[in-house]
């Protein structure tokens, strides 16, 4: 999704391999049975899966990242053949459904999806891939709020703690026109997709009364500046909440009782794939315990494969509440498609947001 990488993990090494085409001396076998093309998130795989999947297959990988699901699918539907496999965000998988992009799966091909995926990540993906039919979940996370226990007095357990003045100057709220909608209109108890235009007009006075609150709007900063103690409070995403903790133990993610968004990143396989069976080779691989765990350890975006959960070795991690929560015991909703007119109708209410005095 709009997912940033901590910077831990990027590496000119790994850049430069994936520039050129991960994998692409991985010896003689590989492209003996084809090729592969992949498009995914920047840094959002370990490059000796790659290397490892071509060894193991013959098969070619030729890989490509792309830095948001808008490009993504521009790109998709202007030639949906160039790609064999992808990897968009819920809402995104949706629209590529509507509008005949991707196919539908065969799952007898794909037994390490069907045993070691868990269930609720199923039955999560079902709201913008009504029976699991095209897509396969990878990584997944929640947004909540960060925030720093040596500056905050307060009880953290409601969004509504983003728009206490005490804190003013001390908090940092995304600059994503679907995430900072979906934090005030989670606070007054509506969906994060809804297109009714009074509670959008609510929130959009929300966010303006608390502009004068806000440090900054900013996507990966929020770890920066949350790890340097520049902020008290921060709105962020569970999977670089992870590193932030480690990196300061004052910080605590919280998931606020009024709910927020799961967001899920999953495999599909274009309508015109020209590599079909290789693709779908590739999405089992992906989805093996050890492949998945593998991943996991580098990009630290929780996986859904539950086997792989098991098998990681640090028990804090393991263990994490942040990294996996139990979804059962918290409220979350995935973003769907709201269309060119629900997407035009939030842009401009943003618009409203951020030119506000």
């Amino acid at each position: 999704m709009k997912r940033l990488l901590s910077v831990f993990l990027i590496t000119l090494g790994c850049t430069a391999i994936i520039l050129s085409g991960c994998g692409s001396s991985s010896g003689s076998a590989a492209g003996k049975n084809g090729k592969l093309y992949v498009y995914n998130w920047g840094e959002y795989i370990d490059p000796d899966v790659i290397t490892s999947f071509e060894k193991e297959t013959g098969i070619k990988v030729i890989y490509d990242m792309f830095e948001s699901n808008e490009i993504m699918y521009a790109k998709i539907a202007q030639d949906d053949s160039a790609y064999d496999v992808i990897c968009p965000s819920d809402y995104m998988i949706q629209k590529l459904i509507e509008s005949g992009l991707v196919q539908k799966l065969d799952y007898s091909k794909l037994p390490n999806a069907t045993a070691n995926i868990g269930k609720d990540y199923w039955t999560k993906s079902q709201q913008f891939d009504a029976g699991n039919l095209y897509s396969v979940p990878y990584c997944w996370g929640t947004v909540g709020i960060l925030y720093n226990k040596t500056m905050v007095s307060d009880p953290v357990d409601s969004w509504n703690i983003l728009w206490n003045s005490k804190y003013k100057g001390e908090i940092l709220m995304q600059d994503s026109v679907r995430d900072a909608y979906m934090v005030a209109l989670k606070k007054d108890g509506y969906s994060c997709n809804t297109t009714d235009k009074a509670q959008l007009e609510q929130a959009t006075q929300d966010l303006i009364a608390q502009k004068p609150l806000v440090q900054a709007y900013v996507i990966d900063q929020v770890r920066d500046k949350m790890i340097g103690g520049e902020a008290a409070l921060g709105v962020i995403y569970s999977g670089e909440a992870i590193y932030t903790k480690r990196e300061n133990p004052d910080l605590e993610y919280v998931i606020p009782k009024e709910g927020t968004n799961i967001w899920i990143d999953s495999w599909v396989i274009t309508k015109d794939s020209k590599n079909k069976e290789n693709a779908l080779k590739w999405i089992n691989y992906m989805c093996r315990d050890d492949i998945a765990l593998k991943n996991f350890d580098y990009i630290t975006y929780s996986t859904p494969n539950v086997k792989a959960q098991a098998e990681i070795t640090d028990d804090d991690i393991r263990n994490s509440k942040v990294a996996f929560p139990d979804l059962n015991s918290i409220k979350t909703e995935a973003y769907s498609n709201l269309g060119e007119a629900g997407d035009r109708m939030y842009n401009d209410y943003w618009m409203q947001v951020k030119s506000a005095d």
